[in-house]
This record gives C-alpha cells, structure tokens and sequence, in this order.
C-alpha cells in the first residue's frame, strides 16, 4: 500500500504556506512552499497564490485551506490580519472555482482550529482526554477546543475581556516583542489570561502554541495557572497538517 498523503495551506496575515503531508505520521512530506500574503490579501488575490501553491507541488486531490478567520460551512465570518472583504466570502467556493474542482474537495477551516486537530491527531495520548484548549500565541492569540478528542469549531478565546482588556492585546506574542517585555513580564499577562480562562472552562490542559512555543523552556515554567501547559508539538508545521487531515476527514479521502 502507498503512504497516505494530503494537501494542506495556512494562511496567515504575513505568509501563505502549503505542502504535501504524510498523514500517517502527521509530518510535512517534503519542504514547504512559502509565499508573501499579498497586500491587500483581498480573496481573489490570496486565491491566485493559494493555487500557485497547489500547483507548484502539482496536487490534483482534495485539500484543506486555514483562514484566520471564523469559518462557518465554508465561509468566512470574521477577518483577522487579512483583508475585511474576506468576511462573508464563501471561501470554500472561491478556492475550489480558482483551482478548478468541485466544492466537496476543498475544505476551509479556522488556522488555530487547524492546528489543534494538528495536535490532537499526532501529539501526546493525553491530549485526548477531556477538556483541551490549544492556544497559539503570534499576532494575536488563537484558539481551539476539544472535548474527548472532538472539536468544538470557531473559539475566539483570544478576545476574552480581561481586567478590561481584549486578551490579545496585552498577552500576543506580538506584544512582547513591541514591548521588549521580559519572558518573566510577558509571563505574567499569559498567567492573567490564562486564569480568565480557568474561570471559565476549567480545562484538563492547555497546549501552548505558535512561534513562541520554540522557546517554551524559557516561559512555561514561569506561568502561575492551576491548568498543565505544554509546548505544542508540531509547531509552525501544524496548520498545514491540520488541514491535510481536515481534508480527509471531510472528504473521506
């Protein structure tokens, strides 16, 4: 039997990243394509680069596609760090027309929701059990939920209001660098978030993601929360395969 592959891209407000993806280990299957999101990164222009993507590698099966974006049955209903047009776009209907297949081979879904099933598919046995919150920490914050292994699609947990605050805006991986804020000071907001959260959920784990989980020796265990937080695994590779896998599980590819 060949090794099963899929297709992912993730796109975010900076760069539009897609590769091959060998789903049985949940790993690239090669090196990924990385270009500029365009600006304006309007739908029809991050179209046109989502297919160069698709054919450069020369993919002709099904595929998933991340927005940073609440993606509700295939359209965009919110917009983050990408053009405004994007909400109300059917964006499932837009790529699949642009790279000239039906509709059922394209699956679009939120980035941190991508990277949770990411996480979820491929990372520690634990992370199945329970409630489970993925939180990546770039721009702004992203999330995922899981309950038993199941997600819970379109979380905006980035945006909890804490202490008057949108939550992103004090505690993004972003801030600590506009900032030069100490990992010991930037610890502190994501413990004042993470507590928010706490109070809200109560989950059984926290899997800290984004760029900023590369360094997470240096803040992890600076963090005063009752929750167990760990680095999240597949790291910035974890979109593309969480799409992949979304692809598959939609489609049955």
């Amino acid at each position: 039997m060949g090794v099963a592959r899929g297709f992912g891209v993730d796109i975010g407000g900076s760069g539009i990243k897609g590769c091959e993806v060998d789903l049985e280990v949940g790993a690239l299957a090669g090196e990924r394509l990385r270009i500029p999101t365009p600006s304006p990164s309007s739908p029809e222009a991050v179209a046109e680069v989502v297919a160069e993507i698709v054919d450069r590698f020369g993919w002709t099966g099904p595929l998933g596609v991340t927005l940073p974006a609440v993606v509700k049955r295939g359209v965009a209903r919110s917009a983050a760090n990408i053009d405004k047009a994007w909400i109300g776009t059917d964006a499932a209907a837009l790529f699949a027309k642009r790279l000239g297949r039906p509709e059922s081979d394209v699956v679009v879904l939120n980035d941190a929701d991508a990277a949770g099933i990411a996480e979820i598919s491929y990372g520690r046995t634990d992370d199945r059990e329970g409630v489970v919150v993925l939180l990546t920490f770039g721009t702004g914050i992203g999330s995922a939920l899981f309950l038993d292994g199941e997600l819970v699609p379109n979380t905006e947990f980035g945006h909890l209001e804490i202490d008057g605050h949108d939550a992103e805006t004090r505690a993004a991986a972003s801030v600590k660098e506009e900032k030069d804020l100490s990992w010991e000071d930037w610890a502190r907001r994501v413990s004042r978030y993470i507590n928010g959260l706490e109070d809200l959920i109560w989950p059984d784990l926290i899997i800290a993601g984004g760029g900023v989980s590369k360094k997470a020796d240096k803040w992890l265990p600076l963090l005063d929360v009752r929750t167990k937080v760990v680095a999240a695994q597949l790291r910035n590779d974890a979109g593309i395969v969480g799409a992949a896998v979304a692809a598959r599980q939609v489609t049955g590819a």
